[in-house]
């Protein structure tokens, strides 16, 4: 996970590329100012309001008709014209993401080149409900705004592939989507399977029409087929503290897993402080090992496992003392290299 307990990126880069640099991820801080997963892809949205720390959206303006146009003008000269991403208004702000940007100048110092390159974005159901409107409603709601909403972040992802896929790895974009751990309770009654589904898909084909690999992140629990029934690779979750409750929809996961899926198993803890400190390399193989072990028994085949398997913390590590957010990165890394000894 990219947020780290740093303020300077170039460290919190180096941190990265020390543990893990045959999957570097660009880094987000939170310390600093805009680097919310909401503030970040805020930039460019029609009828965005800004000021005295809060942001929103109002499509009543005078301004919003001719921003909206002009929205959709550069979305169809990417996506029906053949216009280059690249030059278009949907680079993520350097301001507010000065993570990529530093990675991208970083990569370089890596004395071998890497396996791939991660990049994530907030998702259209954590945007969507996260980012109000005049009226203080949510904007996904908003037939319009949703719409909107999820082009933009459509087109932010495609651009991230494209300048990821500059250096010859490949591009793991993933949506963070803390949201979906609510979906299906009275907070969200009104957003359908369907809606999560379709607005996943389509940001996941641009994606792959880019080049990368499509990834969804929940760190919580969530209906978990709407990720399975989605035309993603990657399903990133909370191994640690969910593993029981992801694995009550087994015949959808084999599914998954046979039609060429990826497990990003959040095996490291970052929820709590003690967990953190109590767990060893050993510790988590022997978690992980046993939930492999329970897999098998299901008619997972160990092998096909490991070749669909990525080791990740759990969540980001961003609100975490540094000590602890170096311990999770170590444990990362260790586990992942002694499950490799094991299974070359």
């Amino acid at each position: 996970m990219g947020s780290l307990p740093l303020f300077d990126h170039q460290e919190a880069t180096r941190l990265v590329f020390e543990h893990t640099p045959e999957i570097p991820v660009w880094v987000q801080l939170p310390s600093q100012p805009g680097e919310g997963m909401i503030d970040q892809f805020l930039p460019g949205f029609p009828g965005l309001v800004e000021g005295g720390g809060i942001s929103h959206i109002n499509p009543t303006t005078d301004a919003f008709a001719e921003e909206m146009f002009a929205f959709y003008e550069h979305v169809l000269a990417v996506t029906d014209s053949g216009s280059d991403i690249e030059a278009s208004p949907f680079a993520i702000s350097s301001q507010r993401a000065k993570g990529f940007s530093t990675l991208l100048a970083m990569l370089p110092e890596l004395p071998e080149a890497p396996l791939a390159l991660k990049g994530q974005i907030t998702g259209p159901i954590t945007f969507g409900t996260g980012v109000k409107d005049h009226e203080d409603r949510a904007i996904f709601y908003d037939d319009q705004l949703r719409d909107i909403m999820v082009k933009q972040l459509t087109m932010n992802a495609a651009w991230q592939v494209r300048m990821l896929g500059k250096f010859g790895a490949t591009p793991l974009l993933f949506f963070d989507e803390p949201a979906l751990a609510a979906f299906g309770t009275s907070a969200y009654v009104t957003i359908t399977e369907g809606d999560v589904i379709a607005a996943l898909n389509e940001m996941a084909e641009a994606v792959h029409k880019e080049g990368g690999l499509a990834g969804v992140h929940v760190c919580a629990n969530t209906q978990w087929t709407l990720l399975f029934d989605a035309d993603i690779d990657i399903i990133s979750f909370d191994a640690y503290s969910y593993f029981d409750r992801f694995i009550l929809f087994i015949e959808a996961l084999k599914g998954f897993l046979a039609r060429g899926g990826i497990l990003a198993w959040g095996i490291v803890p970052t929820g709590e402080i003690a967990d953190i400190e109590k767990e060893s390399v050993e510790t988590l193989y022997e978690k992980w090992n046993s939930q492999v072990e329970t897999l098998e028994r299901e008619g997972v085949d160990r092998k096909a496992l490991m070749d669909a398997t990525l080791i990740t913390p759990s969540c980001g590590t961003g609100s975490l003392p540094l000590p602890q957010a170096e311990k999770v990165l170590r444990l990362t890394c260790g586990l992942s290299q002694r499950i490799r000894s094991q299974y070359p």
